[in-house]
């Protein structure tokens, strides 16, 4: 029995060190939301107002654009995935490969060739185990993204987009990201950024009725503007996108090293009661043994008397 409670000992004092890491991992997981948050209010109202900026051009312009012309028949979309170069976050990361399988599968329905772009090292792997083919990649990032970041995953976006699809280039460019609810919500989504859709960036007020957008004189003209604003909106669209998908990344740390933690201290709990019980076996053993011994030894000398 002494053996048993040596085991039961070296577990709780394994255990009780993983939850010390865990709960270290779910405190600093905590403190970058904050900051995660943050960053995701202020990139937001940019990006929905330079959106709303690129549809009111759009909108007050007869100039066709990549921007927002859509092809007669495309043949080619590029597909930007989003997840995390680190695991420990539950489903974080395989949620949003679902969610590309998903569009991939239905863009292929449609008789579209998906172009992958991945972002992280988990998205990174997924498709590297299965031998599928990735346009560009990128890591090293995920948790804390910079403008310069989003930048560097545009650029051979935009290239793409706007080159000829008989030299590789595409029609359309989707991304799928981890949106942002709450802490205890962050949901899988996935959105066409190029070619702009004029319905579905229509923005509407809070009494709900559609929002009349002011007409524009444009110099040199609509098209340069657009050519302009281009970059800056896939640019600044990609940016939101990954400072949702890190919050998201850091919300869903949290969460899934709260529930390490607390599995820890059952197991913890359990094995003190069982090693309790071993220890109350042992001494009962002892006990016994002892009370049998006397017994033995009071029967002899009674015996020899």
């Amino acid at each position: 029995m002494g053996a048993q409670i040596r085991v039961y000992k070296r577990r709780i004092k394994s255990v009780t060190a993983t939850k010390k890491i865990t709960k270290a991992m779910e405190m600093i997981a905590a403190s970058r939301i904050v900051k995660a948050q943050r960053q995701v209010a202020a990139s937001t109202p940019y990006s929905r107002e330079l959106t709303r900026a690129v549809t009111a051009v759009a909108t007050g312009s007869n100039d066709k654009h990549p921007l927002t012309t859509e092809a007669d028949r495309p043949v080619r979309a590029a597909v930007l995935l989003i997840t995390s170069d680190r695991g420990l976050a539950g489903g974080y990361s395989s949620n949003a490969i679902k969610a590309a399988e998903a569009l991939t599968q239905r863009l292929t329905a449609e008789g579209k060739e998906v172009v992958p772009y991945i972002v992280g090292r988990k998205g990174v792997a997924y498709y590297s185990f299965r031998e599928r083919k990735v346009a560009e990649s990128w890591t090293g990032f995920t948790d804390s993204p910079t403008y310069a970041d989003a930048k560097k995953v545009a650029a051979p976006l935009i290239e793409s987009f706007v080159a000829d699809t008989a030299e590789g280039g595409v029609d359309e460019l989707h991304i799928v990201f981890t949106e942002f609810v709450s802490m205890m919500t962050q949901q899988p989504v996935d959105n066409r950024l190029l070619p702009l859709s004029l319905d579905a960036t229509e923005q509407k007020p809070e009494g709900g009725k559609d929002e009349i957008l002011p007409l524009f004189e444009f110099e040199p003209s609509a098209e340069d503007v657009l050519d302009a604003l281009l970059p800056r909106y896939v640019e600044s669209r990609i940016y939101n996108a990954l400072l949702q998908s890190a919050a998201s990344e850091h919300a869903a740390r949290r969460r899934a090293m709260k529930s390490a933690t607390d599995n820890a201290e059952e197991l913890i709990k359990s094995l003190t009661r069982l090693a309790n019980a071993a220890r109350q076996a042992d001494i009962t053993q002892e006990i016994s043994e002892i009370v049998g011994g006397a017994s033995a030894l009071a029967d002899a000398t009674a015996g020899s008397d």
